[in-house]
């Protein structure tokens, strides 16, 4: 009984372990890299203000990469 207790704290923990990373990765993949406005002009894209957040790109797939 002891053992399988053991094994199911081991097994809970590594599933938790693995979500977490998993979760980071994606956090990571989601955001957008910055773009100049020369490369965003050349992707066709369009530049637009946000109040209070800057310039974005607003390219033609519909990702906002911020504009460095």
């Amino acid at each position: 009984m002891r053992l399988r207790r053991i094994l199911g704290l081991a097994l809970a923990a590594a599933t938790l372990a693995g979500m977490s990373a998993v979760g980071a990765v994606s956090a990571g993949a989601a955001s957008s890299p910055n773009i100049s406005r020369d490369d965003c002009t050349a992707a066709g894209g369009q530049i637009v203000a946000r109040p209070y957040a800057g310039y974005v790109c607003a390219l033609p797939d519909g990702t906002t990469p911020a504009i460095t």
